[in-house]
């Protein structure tokens, strides 16, 4: 099976799965929970006196600067790319 036929049965089997899901949170509950668990750990490990509030309110600040991260390094990402596209077309144009 080529790259473009895995994919799109990929897309479908997904697709099929979600559509037999009628509660979406529920089924996606225990990801969301270990996501947060860790950033509640490193909120704890920065902070080992802090209430519960304040830890999830740290937690929460990491979480966000984690996904800021993620998104400052697929700009980057893209930029990169951006750029090595230009290249390529002005080296075929230069030839």
């Amino acid at each position: 099976m080529n790259p473009d036929d895995r994919a799109l049965r990929a897309r479908l089997a997904a697709h099929t799965s979600w559509a037999n899901t009628l509660d979406p949170a529920s089924r996606t509950a225990k990801a969301r929970a270990a996501a947060n668990g860790r950033f509640e750990k490193q909120a704890r490990e920065l902070h080992p006196d802090a209430t519960d509030e304040q830890i999830a309110r740290v937690a929460e600040h990491l979480k966000s600067a984690h996904f800021s991260r993620i998104a400052l390094q697929a700009a980057a990402a893209r930029r990169a790319n951006a750029a090595a596209k230009r290249r390529m077309k002005a080296a075929g144009k230069a030839a």
